[in-house]
């Protein structure tokens, strides 16, 4: 599965921890979903939602890898996997914020962050 993106001019880099993403460990983007193009092996995505059904996750039936999701809280904006953009690692970035998707705000009426996960590469 490829696709491409017209990167945001401020692009939004987070995590969440709800029950899905905090297991999959994903630090994700959001990217409206117009400037999302699937450039091959949109038929190997298998669709994946629970709880409200709101959020659609999306996960290559070959390899596995959970390349995007649209977003609960914006309809119209899919979380892609910083992992799966070519010359990008989750590891450019020090601190990522984390939202709080466990009270989402579709739930509780406020968007809110409860934490920032950091990386420090060691030196020497």
């Amino acid at each position: 599965m490829r696709f491409t993106i017209d990167m945001p001019e401020n692009p939004l880099i987070r995590r969440c921890n709800c029950t899905i993403c905090a297991m999959k460990g994903v630090v994700m983007m959001d990217v409206p979903m117009s400037m999302l193009n699937i450039t091959q092996g949109k038929d190997a995505l298998t669709p994946y939602t629970f709880g409200s059904g709101e959020a659609k996750h999306r996960f290559c039936s070959i390899c596995g890898i959970h390349p995007f999701h649209q977003l609960r809280s914006e309809p119209d904006h899919y979380g892609v996997n910083i992992a799966c953009i070519d010359g990008t690692s989750i590891y450019d970035f020090a601190e990522v914020p984390v939202f709080d998707g466990e009270s989402h705000p579709a739930d509780t009426g406020e968007a809110r962050y409860v934490g920032v996960m950091r990386y420090q590469k060691f030196s020497g």
